[in-house]
């Protein structure tokens, strides 16, 4: 049966807040000094937390990169051609990007979505995962990226994407994204639900020089006036329909989905982030679920942060997408989990406590 957002909505609860308790005994308990891991203990409580008070497991960890093309592009808010979200995919297809090394490397799998990619669909492959909303989106600077219904089912593909994962058995879920120009429908996203102001957290994207930024910035403050009244309005999904991309909703869904099927997931860098907040706008309690991967490079990124008060995992200057960061935050969330479940406790291997 089709799902519907209600249903998806409805699907999600918060975690259980004493079973960070309950962690952070089994964790004081085992073979090191309390506190000792750091990062990894918090880590650790929160999946622990997510399980439901059982043994987190975080294999098999599957990420999902969502595709898609945006009318912005018109606008010269990016050094590369939309042709490169579609050559893009076929090296995601045929394994040549940098998500399929690292991906790889930590023994993650993957599968491509093509929420809204300009041109014809894709010939059948493997590794596509679902199918798209529609052909890219509007440009938000003259009007709504793409109506309410269209936002709603690329939420909804998102959604259904995390459920087949959960119904194969798939334990832990990461974000990945792929799309020329969508730097800025997401800084106009932060813009919206943040209420942060354009100038300070519009970044270069793909390489733009100080003129090209500033530009971009006055694009997105005409997108943010034109749409006032839909912002005014508080309804998050329809600020994602008149200011986002398909594959950003696709994977504002997959948070969703993820949440709802009571799975972690690791979100990646600037694009992630910005689904992830339209995600967190739509259901709030979806922050217990999900772990900010990394500090993107953008500029902008650090008060983003600041405004939802996170801390991301990992920095180490990746401004790439395509969930490479995911992948990198995923190996973490097996280490803690690992830690969690198989390190020796202090009476167990007969370790005189402090």
């Amino acid at each position: 049966m089709p799902l519907t957002l209600p249903e998806v909505l409805a699907a999600i609860r918060p975690v259980d807040p004493a079973l960070f308790a309950v962690a952070k005994n089994h964790l004081d308990s085992l073979t090191k000094p309390r506190g000792s891991l750091g990062r990894l203990e918090e880590l650790a409580q929160r999946l622990f937390a997510i399980s439901g008070g059982k043994a987190p497991t975080m294999d098999p960890a599957r990420i999902y990169v969502c595709a898609g093309d945006h009318g912005v592009a018109a606008e010269g808010v990016s050094l590369f051609p939309q042709e490169v979200t579609r050559q893009m995919v076929a090296n995601f297809l045929a394994g040549g990007a940098g998500i399929n090394v690292l991906a790889d490397t930590a023994g993650i799998d993957i599968r491509v979505v093509d929420a809204g990619c300009l041109g014809d669909p894709f010939p059948p492959h493997p590794l596509f995962a679902g199918s798209r909303v529609a052909s890219g989106t509007e440009d938000l600077a003259v009007g709504p990226a793409m109506s309410v219904d269209t936002c709603t089912k690329a939420l909804l593909l998102g959604a259904s994407l995390a459920a087949q994962a959960a119904a194969e058995g798939v334990k832990c879920l990461g974000t990945g994204d792929m799309g020329i120009a969508n730097t800025t429908p997401s800084t106009a996203l932060f813009c919206a639900y943040l209420f942060l102001d354009p100038e300070t957290i519009t970044g270069p994207g793909t390489g733009l020089d100080a003129s090209g930024v500033r530009r971009k910035a006055e694009i997105v403050a005409k997108g943010l006036e034109l749409h006032e009244k839909v912002i005014d309005s508080g309804d998050p999904v329809a600020i994602l329909a008149a200011l986002g991309g398909l594959e950003i909703a696709c994977l504002a869904g997959l948070v969703l989905g993820a949440a709802a099927n009571k799975l972690p997931i690791a979100v990646d860098g600037f694009i992630s982030t910005a689904a992830y907040v339209a995600a967190r706008a739509i259901a709030p309690d979806v922050a217990d679920y999900a772990v900010v991967s990394h500090a993107s490079a953008e500029p902008g990124y650090a008060p983003i942060m600041n405004a939802l008060d996170h801390k991301p995992l990992l920095d180490l200057g990746l401004r790439l997408g395509e969930g490479t960061g995911a992948a990198l935050a995923i190996f973490l969330m097996r280490a803690s989990a690992n830690v969690y479940n198989n390190m020796a406790t202090f009476a167990a291997a007969g370790v005189s406590e402090g």
